[in-house]
Formats: C-alpha cells, structure tokens, sequence
C-alpha cells in the first residue's frame, strides 16, 4: 500500500535541498505503507516525488524532537506550536528520495483525486 502525503510548498522545498529529512505527523498510518507519494499543496497541486518509509520515530514530543532535530527543517519554536494538544509525536524518515522529472497533476492522472488533509491511501500508480 502506498499513501500521497499533503505537504506545504515551503516543506517540500526543504525536502528537496536535503534540509529537511523527517516529515512530521500528528497522527501515523494504520496500514503498512511502502512508499509515500509527496503532494505539494496549492498554488503547485502536483505531486513532485516519492520516497521509502522505511521507519517512524514516534514517543513524546521531547525524544522525536532529540532525535530529528538536525535535520527537521523547522524551528523548535514550530515544532512546540505544532505539537501544543498533542503527547506523541510522529516523525516519517525520508528515505531513497525520488523526484520526478516532470511532476505529475494527480487531478488529471488519479481517478476523483482529492488533496488530503494530511494523507490518503493509493494504490500502486505508475
């Protein structure tokens, strides 16, 4: 099973540069996932890559933090503000990062594609 992650341009452009490796979750998948699909949310609408979700680092928001901090792409500032009504937090590892060549318009190229709030289950696509 795969997922398509809805992710602010500005993430994704700190995804891209390297900065920013762990994509952080408020809530996980309750399915196993292989690969995660990344949408760039509006004004972009397109998805732009894919990596392997090899593993998720989960606890209290003080552990994930420790162990994601040097490569999280975000302030401790905006993680606290993120995290503020949560106990657990949730990092997805970035792994074998694929960008496409072109990046794809998945309201053209999925049937009654929908952005996710936060992600959606898909099955293989290409």
């Amino acid at each position: 099973m795969n997922a398509i992650l809805s992710i602010k341009p500005e993430f994704v452009e700190k995804i891209l540069s390297g900065e920013k490796v762990y994509e952080f979750r408020k809530s996980i998948f309750r399915k196993e996932i292989n690969k995660v699909l990344i949408y760039s949310t509006m004004p972009v609408g397109k998805l732009i890559g894919e990596f392997k979700l090899n593993h998720v680092i989960s606890g209290n928001k003080e552990h994930v933090w420790k162990v994601t901090k040097d490569k999280s792409g975000i302030s401790f500032d905006f993680y606290c503000d993120y995290y503020a009504s949560k106990d657990v937090a949730y990092a997805l590892k970035i792994d074998e990062l694929k960008v496409y060549d072109k990046p794809i318009n998945p309201f053209i190229s999925i049937p009654n594609f929908v952005a996710p709030q936060s992600y959606r289950y898909i099955e293989e696509h290409r």
